[in-house]
Order: C-alpha cells, then sequence, then structure tokens
C-alpha cells in the first residue's frame, strides 16, 4: 500500500541537523555516528548487510506507478544515498518485481543494492508449503532478473504449513545460493519463538523481521513481538511507516478521501486519536523544521530494534522528504509528545 501521496518536498537534510553542511541534492546524506564512507548505513541484525535506514518499497511499481517513473523514484533513492531495495511476488502480480529487475539490468548496479522480496501471498504459489515456496522464490527470480535474493521474507498471513517445513525447504533454497537471509513478514510472538527454537536445530534463523507499526498502529509490535525481538536480536523492517500516507499531514478531511480503498484506510485515523498525533507531528516538525512525513520516520529510527522503515512514493521528489527523515533527530520531549497523542 502506498505510504506517500504528493505534496512540498522539503530539503534533503539541514546543517543544524547533523553539524555538517548540508549535501547537495545528488549525493548522499551525510549523518554523524552512522556513515560509512560517504553514505548512512545500519546494521540489519545478524545478515552481515548493511543498509540505508530507510528502505525503498515497491508497492506502488506497476500499480499506480508506470514503469519510468518506477525507474526515476528508484535513481533518485540512489542518489540519496540509499541501497536497499524491497518489494513483493504479490505487488501488481509480480509486476513490481520485474520493473525492478529492469532496473537493475539497466544500471547494472546489482551487486550495490540489497534486494528483498516477500513471498506467500502470491495467487499462483500462494502459501509457504514446500512445493510453492520453491516455485515463488524461482519466479521471483526471474523477475528480478538475478541468481539470488539477499533477504527473502516469508508472508505470515497463512500459518496452516508447518513452520519446520517451511524451513527445511528455506535450508535447501539458502544452501543452493538463491537465498541469503531469511525475514519474516507479520510473524506473531509465538511464531518467532518457533523458528528460534528450529534454528537450534540447524535451520536457517530468522534474523529480520517486518511488521505493521507506525505513531498510530502499535498494537502489531508493541507488546511481546517487541520483546521477543529483542531477546533475539532480530532487526525490526517496519511496514506502512505513514499509514498508507495519514501521517504526512495530507489528509485531513473525510470528504476529500473518497470511496477508494486508500481512502477508506486512511479514514480509519481520522478521529480524535489521530487529529492528536497530527497536531503533535505539526507541533514537532515545526520545532525540527521538517515535513510531517520526515518526523514520522524518525520517530520510527528511534524505536529499539527498528532498524529501517520500509516507504513508498508515487514520484522521484517524494523520496526526498522521506529520506530527510534519517537526518532529523528526535529529542526525549519529541518522542514523548508523540507518544502521549497516541495514547
Amino acid at each position: 500500500m502506498a505510504e506517500f501521496s504528493g505534496g512540498r518536498v522539503a530539503p534533503v537534510v539541514r546543517a543544524h541537523d547533523v553539524g555538517a553542511p548540508a549535501a547537495h541534492p545528488s549525493e548522499p546524506i551525510p549523518v554523524q555516528g552512522r556513515s560509512v564512507g560517504h553514505a548512512v548505513r545500519a546494521a540489519l541484525g545478524e545478515t552481515g548487510l548493511t543498509v540505508f535506514p530507510v528502505i525503498l518499497g515497491g508497492a506502488e511499481f506497476g500499480w499506480n506507478v508506470d514503469i519510468a517513473t518506477s525507474h526515476g523514484i528508484l535513481d533518485r533513492y540512489i542518489e540519496r544515498g540509499g541501497n536497499a531495495v524491497h518489494t513483493a511476488d504479490s505487488y501488481a502480480g509480480g509486476r513490481s518485481e520485474h520493473i525492478i529487475g529492469e532496473w537493475l539490468r539497466t544500471r547494472g548496479n546489482r551487486d550495490d543494492v540489497v534486494v528483498s522480496t516477500r513471498v506467500g501471498t502470491h495467487p499462483d504459489n500462494p502459501g509457504l508449503g514446500p512445493v510453492n515456496l520453491v516455485r515463488a522464490v524461482e519466479a521471483s527470480l526471474t523477475r528480478l532478473g538475478t541468481d539470488r535474493i539477499d533477504v527473502l521474507y516469508l508472508a505470515g498471513d497463512d500459518m496452516s504449513v508447518p513452520l519446520e517445513e517451511t524451513l527445511a525447504t528455506a535450508e535447501w533454497l539458502v544452501g543452493a545460493g538463491k537465498v541469503r537471509h531469511l525475514a519474516a513478514a507479520g510473524f506473531p510472538a509465538e511464531k518467532l519463538v518457533e523458528a528460534r527454537i528450529l534454528s537450534s536445530a540447524g535451520y536457517p534463523r530468522v534474523t529480520v523481521l517486518d511488521v505493521h507499526y507506525n505513531v498510530v498502529h502499535r498494537s502489531s509490535y508493541e507488546g511481546d513481538v517487541r520483546l521477543v525481538v529483542g531477546a533475539q536480536g532480530i532487526a525490526v523492517t517496519p511496514s506502512h511507516p505513514l499509514a498508507h500516507g495519514f501521517l504526512s499531514g495530507r489528509h485531513r478531511r473525510r470528504e476529500r478521501l473518497g470511496t477508494s480503498a486508500r481512502g477508506v484506510q486512511v479514514a480509519a485515523y481520522l478521529n480524535r486519536r489521530g487529529q492528536r498525533v497530527l497536531k503533535a507531528l505539526d507541533t514537532v516538525a515545526q520545532d525540527v523544521d521538517a515535513p510531517d512525513a520526515a518526523v514520522a520516520v524518525a520517530w520510527l529510527l528511534a524505536q529499539r530494534a527498528v532498524v529501517a522503515p520500509i516507504v513508498n512514493a508515487y514520484a522521484p521528489e517524494h523520496v526526498d522528504e522521506l529520506v530527510q527523515g534519517v537526518g532529523v533527530q528526535l529529542g526525549r520531549g519529541h518522542l514523548a509528545e508523540l507518544s502521549r497523542a497516541a495514547q
């Protein structure tokens, strides 16, 4: 689902945020204490990979965004110092993977980009059973035009298949070099615990978690999942960091949302609590001289175990605003104000 929908574009980074001159628009963002060379990088848990603290999602590619614009978005993200792209075999029926694959081929940058995809929800290969899992990975590799997936996210939508069977198949995929690291998407706490127990028996470890998490949607993560993640050292890459665009601050009136699926999703947040959160975002954004969307990203990056939110964009200029969240430093007062508003 989209996380962004138009609006003003703010500067990528400000000197008083990072204690250094602002970067040129075509240069990576320097952030003190988190840089490797000229680009910002963070360790992705136990994978050994390092990623930009904002992962570019491909949920809109091939659906609301055509191939030319998608490639423009990807190019802008790389220009801003990004190096991690996430998609799913179910996005636009696989079209998103194809678009990203074409971009990797034409840019010749496969070895410079951390590519992750999620499987388990494509109608041709549903679930995480052994046969469908292998078929899904092979189909994704073909569409992406690559010989390996750096991080394979296993969708937790259907948990009817015994996890041991899924991990046994994943072990073969890793051994064959088709998958480098395993991640979970939407796994409950008990499944994460089960996965770690199975890893002690020799199965591949789940080292990354995608969970629906943002300032206004916190129940999916805060609780048992966060406790397990902390205990296991799992890296968290939250999806929906802008709550379907609500936290961008651009959708404040129900009558302007329409009846589309996204409009319904955003409208669900337009209640008293949501308005409090928007007011708090506005206040903090003004204080740190950044757009609401960047503050929402910065809030996530301030949460324990969160390494990089997965963000989506409709246009190249939106990337500028989203990645600015990496350079925004929120104080304890800012975090407390946002947390109070979301209660």
